[in-house]
């Protein structure tokens, strides 16, 4: 294992998000505190509680994920996708490093700083929301997982993709709508049998459930369930992003 090359690649892009820190940190944590004001403190308290949780409180869950979802692909995205595009991606393929110390330079890089934005957005959360969480040792490896799952994502995405555009059009018109509507507002069960059953082809509902869990001990899925389906998803970006590697996919001409 190469020690020093995958610290490099670490510290390079964890530089990278601290030369950026009002685009990688302030402005998703400014907007999820806005949801928080409208939605938890504004209108939450004009709404009814959702199994014992307080409106306020349930949508905290949900909307971390919001925020990790987004910054995860984001970060791991934009972090091979530029080497790719100045060309610097040749002295990283022909250096002796494994696929396997890649994948922990920039996937651990992309991960950690989804695990901070996570922690930074649930102490905000509680400037403006009461909750509790029944079980924060479930949380916090909810949390690395689904960073950790989703940075392969998006390192997957940024490999795949060939322009600026295409960068941004999977998160933007896939993954936010499937966050949206993956029970991160509302519970599952308030919908008709017939959206319910559909709802469960959605993979968010199953992330956003667990993390749920860990939090208040309810969800809509079991959480052996949630955890399941976040462990395959994760296995299987992984196997993507190896064949990629291996195939040589858009990184070798």
């Amino acid at each position: 294992m190469n020690i020093y090359a995958i610290r490099a690649i670490y510290k390079f892009e964890m530089a990278r998000t601290f030369r950026t820190l009002m685009q990688s940190i302030f402005a998703p944590v400014l907007s999820t505190s806005l949801y928080f004001i409208v939605f938890g403190s504004a209108i939450g308290g004009r709404m009814r509680a959702i199994d014992g949780v307080s409106y306020g409180a349930f949508i905290v869950p949900g909307l971390m994920l919001l925020s990790i979802l987004n910054e995860s692909i984001s970060n791991a995205s934009f972090g091979i996708y530029m080497p790719k595009f100045a060309g610097t991606i040749y002295e990283v393929l022909s250096a002796p490093i494994s696929v396997a110390e890649i994948l922990l330079g920039y996937v651990g890089a992309a991960a950690s700083k989804s695990v901070m934005l996570g922690s930074i957005i649930l102490a905000t959360a509680r400037c403006f929301v009461a909750f509790d969480i029944e079980h924060p040792i479930w949380m916090v490896s909810f949390l690395v997982l689904t960073s950790v799952t989703f940075s392969l994502f998006g390192f997957m995405i940024g490999i795949w993709a060939d322009s600026f555009e295409k960068l941004q059009f999977i998160p933007t018109m896939i993954v936010t709508p499937l966050t949206f509507l993956g029970g991160s507002f509302y519970s599952i069960a308030m919908l008709p049998p017939f959206w319910q059953k559909l709802t469960l082809f959605n993979p968010v509902v199953y992330l956003v459930n667990g993390f749920r869990w860990s939090f208040y001990g309810k969800a809509d899925v079991g959480v052996a369930v949630s955890l399941g389906m976040t462990s395959l998803f994760l296995t299987l970006c992984l196997v993507v992003v190896t064949v990629m590697f291996r195939t040589g996919y858009r990184l070798k001409p």
